[in-house]
């Protein structure tokens, strides 16, 4: 599917969760997107969403929505077990692809949509949004700088409340079959930023539990089994050899939130968030060098977001957007896109692996 660097690219969302919160915003919010179609398995309930938003078309099957000559790429927000088949419904038509993460339910699947897309030459990427954001920007620039010297000592917090709550109802998150669970909600997250910021992966060992192991059916009110993680203890040894220590809860009342700290022999950068409610919006970043005590670092203007919203998750879906966009217009990929969800995946498989087994898994 070729597009002009002038027109603008006809989008179609998938999925409308998600979608319509923060997907159906950032591509509104784009000065070179169109929403052309919406889809939603209730027809009724996806006319009434595409009335709702001003988008011309609705339907009820993915097939349907590719067939439309005016859709040009399709952004999908689905649970993590309906993105293989639809991502290989999208690819065939050849359409471009924008993908939430966990990317698939195994790196077997990531493979092949990677290798479906670089065969039909289309432009594909993950909203891996961290990238995306301001201090997380800033964090990057300081670490290629050379800011913090030999690193030491890498240590993740990402400990937040949303899965709390025991009467929080049983559904697809509950079950690790259909991708639920912390490691692929927030983990898949981890893996692709440690990579972007600091390299591949050595070998990891990995610990997933659950916290909460019954849950009550919406319906029913019955006590509904849990076998989706909701807490990662995860270890890893960086390719450069720097040890990475990863802790993830989303069953964490008052945790303090999403925390990246590096040590090396120069300084130390430390960048937080305790933001329970919103996961972009708060983040600063401090430094400190030689011993000094820690201070906090201004984030340059020309990383900010020209614009900002209420929900602080589609500012940085508009930067991807605009990569990919990019990327469509000129034919040449982008980062982030399915080479990356396929290495995040991978990750998040050993993981499992590691849990199984007990043992520390080599990934180089």
């Amino acid at each position: 599917m070729v597009v002009t660097s002038e027109a603008a690219i006809g989008v179609a969302i998938v999925g409308t969760g998600f979608g319509q919160k923060v997907h159906i915003p950032a591509f509104q919010a784009h000065h070179q997107t169109r929403l052309v179609a919406v889809y939603h398995r209730d027809l009724q309930k996806a006319q009434a969403i595409a009335q709702a938003h001003g988008i011309p078309q609705a339907c009820d099957s993915v097939e349907a929505i590719v067939a439309l000559p005016e859709v040009d790429a399709v952004s999908i927000t689905t649970p993590p077990f309906l993105h293989y088949e639809q991502a290989k419904i999208v690819l065939n038509a050849n359409k471009h692809l924008l993908l939430e993460k966990p990317t698939t339910l195994v790196a077997a699947e990531a493979q092949e949509l990677l290798d479906l897309a670089t065969s039909r030459q289309l432009i594909t990427t993950l909203n891996f949004e961290f990238r995306c954001i301001p201090a997380w920007m800033r964090l990057a620039e300081l670490l290629a700088e050379g800011y913090v010297g030999q690193k030491r000592l890498i240590k993740v917090d990402w400990l937040v409340s949303s899965r709390a709550d025991a009467t929080r109802p049983w559904n697809w998150y509950a079950q690790k079959a259909l991708g639920g669970g912390a490691l692929g909600a927030i983990g898949s997250h981890a893996f692709d930023y440690l990579r972007w910021l600091f390299g591949e992966v050595k070998r990891l060992q990995a610990r997933l539990s659950v916290s909460v192991p019954q849950r009550p059916d919406p319906l029913s009110g019955e006590l509904k089994p849990v076998d989706a993680d909701d807490t990662c203890l995860i270890s890893l040894e960086l390719a450069d050899g720097t040890p990475c220590q990863i802790c993830l809860s989303a069953a964490t009342y008052q945790g303090r939130g999403h925390w990246v700290e590096v040590y090396g022999d120069r300084g130390t950068l430390v960048l937080g968030s305790d933001n329970q409610k919103d996961y972009v919006h708060g983040f600063k970043l401090w430094g400190s060098q030689q011993g000094a005590p820690l201070s906090e670092l201004e984030i340059p203007a020309r990383l900010e977001f020209p614009r900002t919203y209420d929900d602080g998750r589609i500012a940085p879906l508009v930067r991807i957007v605009d990569r990919w966009v990019q990327g469509i217009t000129q034919t040449e990929a982008v980062v982030p896109s399915l080479v990356e969800g396929l290495a995040s995946q991978r990750l998040m498989d050993l993981a499992h692996q590691s849990n199984q087994s007990g043992n520390w898994v080599t990934v180089l």
